[in-house]
């Protein structure tokens, strides 16, 4: 084939996933509208997503968390309820599994790509615990300092804003400790991820039993085993600052990450400005980790089965891999999302719980597999 045919092919290739990995979203999105203890049939969401507009207010006043969907059936209607539970509770929910899922994918899969390893997950080397421990600093720690008339206008940004430092100073922090001789040694990368972890949860605890109130007990909880039951649109509007840019940043470096996994030298050759390019995608890859935590808490494994799924299925092309991680992401935070509503309802288990169960075998097969390849 030649090239001309082969970068064809590869732009059909890419459209196909795009396309199928979409519409699967897509779909897991709209069921995950009648998942919970308010009973909506798919048909009645479909009228509602379709009907003409949002019903004044629902946005606005719906109570975050499967909890929250038993609310105003005395007010209104049956038909008004489950209007103000899908625009009010389940959409901004939903979405929030997309971004957060796709966000947490495309940063693994770029940290694989930049680390030359597919054990590379921010959860496991320990970037995600500095950004729970930049969140949990903000939202306990803050209230001691700041006055709540300031904290009330910065509560929605001081979350992500801390948790994107946290991450980034743990990234910066990890980086440095297991370099060696110019490269990153990928066992020692590792080991700091654990006692970075171990470092974090340790400082939460603290916070937890020294700090905290009881009311802010219940989220350190969140920060520590992962939710999407905070979900509103304000949050999300917070979120989408530090979310979208590089949601659409990072697809644009895939020949960068490309040449990369070549080796650094031949990367240069390429004509790759590798300190710079490294800094930028760890810096962005960063940024989706610190919102995402801030967000949804710390979910475990997202970032490591996504990409590993989507390169088995399409190869080692970040072209393809990028976009086929962030969307299968998307998908696997869904799903996990609606298997922790229904698997003790009316009840809720935290996603992330449900994340740490489906990602942890995967994670030791892969240990097994480098094992023996050696």
């Amino acid at each position: 084939m030649s090239g001309a045919g082969h970068a064809h092919h590869l732009i059909r290739r890419r459209q196909l996933v795009v396309v199928a990995g979409a519409a699967l979203v897509l779909a897991l999105a709209v069921f995950s509208l009648t998942v919970g203890p308010f009973d909506i049939s798919t048909g009645r969401v479909l009228a509602i997503l379709f009907s003409a507009g949002n019903p004044a207010g629902t946005a606005a006043t719906g109570t975050a968390g499967t909890a929250g969907d038993v609310i105003s059936t005395a007010a209104g209607t049956a038909g008004d309820a489950a209007a103000a539970v899908v625009w009010g509770i389940r959409f901004p929910r939903a979405l929030l599994a997309v971004f957060a899922g796709g966000g947490l994918a495309l940063a693994g899969a770029v940290m694989q790509g930049v680390f030359r390893n597919p054990l590379a997950d921010p959860g496991i080397i320990g970037v995600s615990a500095g950004g729970a421990v930049g969140a949990v600093s903000a939202l306990v720690l803050a209230g001691r300092f700041v006055t709540p008339a300031v904290l009330e206008h910065l509560a929605l940004w001081l979350a992500p804003a801390a948790a994107l430092a946290g991450a980034c100073a743990a990234t910066a922090l990890i980086y440095r400790l297991s370099l060696r001789r110019g490269q990153v040694d990928v066992p020692a990368m590792l080991l700091c991820g654990i006692a970075v972890n171990a470092a974090s949860g340790a400082f939460i605890g603290l916070v937890n039993a020294l700090v905290a109130t009881a009311e802010e007990v219940q989220t350190l909880a969140f920060w520590t085993l992962g939710s999407l039951g905070r979900a509103t649109w304000e949050l999300l509007a917070a979120g989408a600052l530090f979310l979208v840019p590089p949601l659409v940043a990072l697809p644009f470096h895939a020949r960068a990450l490309n040449a990369l996994a070549l080796g650094e030298e031949d990367a240069a050759m390429l004509g790759v400005n590798v300190p710079r390019v490294k800094r930028a995608l760890i810096a962005l890859s960063c940024s989706l980790t610190g919102a995402t935590v801030a967000l949804c808490g710390m979910l475990g494994f997202v970032p490591l089965v996504a990409p590993h799924i989507a390169r088995l299925a399409l190869g080692a092309d970040h072209r393809l891999l990028l976009p086929a991680s962030a969307l299968a992401g998307a998908a696997l935070l869904l799903a996990a999302d609606m298997t922790a509503r229904v698997i003790v309802a009316p009840a809720e288990l935290p996603v992330g719980i449900v994340t740490s169960l489906l990602g942890a075998p995967v994670f030791l097969s892969l240990i097994a597999k480098r094992r023996a390849a050696r």
